[in-house]
């Protein structure tokens, strides 16, 4: 059972015993994703969510042979597409960024356990709505942000992100990623995110080391990058 994803949706609703007991019936059997793999979709199943127990994986689109942008960041306690029973098919690739592991709810699970148990489905519901938030947040930051700013509003969600799942301390959350996912999130250059980060270090904001992010000042940093965690919802817990 993941514990991160029982205490993510806590977050947007309170949650019975009852309701954390259907969570965890609800989850299926676990599978490990081998590190820069996609994970596949379920082909019995077209309906079925993963949910990341453990890991980082990422939503990507890419265009021709070379070209490739990671849309957003799925993270421990995440739900891949909860609404994906609605689509014929994926319009994007999962991939795993680190080794991951997910468990599988069954398209039929799913709706049976959030029409059983409202107040479980009004927290799946806010989830799929923060992560659509998440989305615009991004898009407004390729759209707006400066390169420090936008790498700077990113290290500031994610670590609110992973200490809202009592994944990061006050000031320190686990970083595994690449310059080169960097560079394919923010729109950048591998070099110019590398310049970016020397940048935000030589103003003692942040330091990452051994695949870890510490932040020497979270209300600078999110002063720079115009970081509101509202959008983020995590408001019930």
């Amino acid at each position: 059972m993941s514990c991160e994803l029982e205490q993510k949706l806590s977050r947007y609703t309170p949650l019975s015993n009852d309701d954390r007991q259907e969570l965890r019936r609800a989850l299926g059997r676990e599978r490990t994703i081998v590190a820069r793999t996609e994970i596949p979709a379920e082909s019995g199943d077209p309906s079925a969510v993963y949910a990341i127990l453990s890991g980082w994986a990422c939503r990507s689109r890419q265009i021709g042979d070379n070209r490739k942008q990671i849309v957003s960041l799925l993270l421990p306690g995440d739900l891949c597409d909860p609404n994906a029973f609605l689509l014929q098919r994926a319009d994007h690739t999962i991939s795993a960024l680190t080794p991951v592991t997910v468990a599988r709810i069954s398209g039929a699970m799913l709706r049976e356990v959030t029409t059983l148990n409202p107040s479980l489905g009004l927290a799946i519901h806010r989830e799929g709505l923060a992560t659509a938030a998440v989305q615009r947040e991004w898009t407004v930051s390729l759209g707006c942000r400066s390169g420090i700013e936008r790498l700077a509003h990113l290290f500031c969600e994610l670590h609110c992100r992973l200490k809202a799942v009592g994944l990061a301390t006050e000031t320190t959350c686990p970083f595994p990623l690449t310059q080169h996912d960097l560079a394919r999130m923010l729109g950048q250059t591998s070099v110019h995110i590398n310049r970016t980060l020397q940048e935000l270090r030589g103003l003692r904001l942040v330091s990452l080391r051994a695949r870890q992010l510490t932040i020497h000042d979270l209300t600078g940093l999110a002063k720079m990058a115009h970081f509101n965690p509202v959008y983020l919802r995590f408001t019930a817990g």
